[in-house]
């Protein structure tokens, strides 16, 4: 049986990075963010080429999902699939998530919370994605008595091969060398929103170093900045250690 991975992110992770670490891999079929056009249509937000990337992509969440978890495109042995868990709205059914294997990836609000106002001035919790991550990992719980693999990005940042050794044995695949880099450059499973937001990615050739950001979150944030700390720290704690880390 093929794997179909999931990994639900929050915005201004390294999730694109990763896509391009699974991407890399010759076993390896890599979709962008499936469920953003139907999240545009039904919210009405307003993101950059917004207008574009309904006209572009599927917006029926059904059909979405029956290709999803149907076979896997160019008959690879891993179908990885790069979600944004606040795309997962309300009105979509999760019965189907029972057919994927699931995985997270977190970053530290106080370091994402900066980049988000940038693009998004006034951002409510559910933005974040922290609590339709913290829905999805109880729901696989309940599914399996288990906590699915949690990456948090620093720790992929600071040790990009031993974390992604981590997440490849808790998902029961190898891990490939190969997933350190890439070429740079735009790919044809890019979604169409690429121009917008993957500048910085398509120039990249594997994972940057960490690097603490100086910025701090603008006092009007306050809330929700504490909000999100209390959903993180839920799921920092029971994110993948490698051997020897606090």
């Amino acid at each position: 049986m093929p794997l179909r991975l999931a990994m639900w992110s929050g915005p201004r992770n390294i999730s694109t990075a990763m896509m391009r670490a699974w991407g890399n891999r010759p076993d390896t079929f890599v979709c962008d963010e499936p469920l953003y056009a139907h999240y545009l249509k039904v919210t009405g937000i307003d993101h950059p080429g917004r207008e574009e990337v309904i006209a572009h992509h599927e917006t029926d969440w059904r059909k979405v999902v029956a290709w999803l978890t149907g076979p896997v495109p160019q008959g690879r042995a891993v179908f990885y699939q790069k979600h944004m868990a606040h795309h997962l709205l309300p009105d979509i059914s999760r019965d189907w998530l029972d057919s994927l294997t699931h995985s997270f990836l977190i970053r530290d609000p106080r370091e994402m919370l900066t980049s988000l106002v940038k693009n998004l001035p006034h951002p409510r919790l559910a933005d974040t994605g922290l609590p339709q991550q913290l829905e999805l990992v109880e729901f696989v719980r309940a599914r399996t008595g288990r906590t699915p693999p949690i990456l948090d990005a620093r720790d992929v940042l600071e040790n990009p091969r031993g974390m992604l050794e981590r997440l490849c044995a808790a998902v029961g695949v190898a891990f490939d060398e190969c997933m350190l880099s890439w070429p740079p450059g735009r790919r044809d499973t890019d979604g169409i929103w690429a121009k917008y937001w993957y500048d910085a990615v398509e120039k990249s050739t594997g994972f940057q170093p960490y690097r603490p950001k100086q910025d701090a979150v603008p006092r009007e944030q306050t809330t929700l900045l504490n909000q999100c700390v209390a959903h993180y720290e839920q799921l920092y704690e029971c994110r993948l250690r490698l051997e020897g880390s606090p």
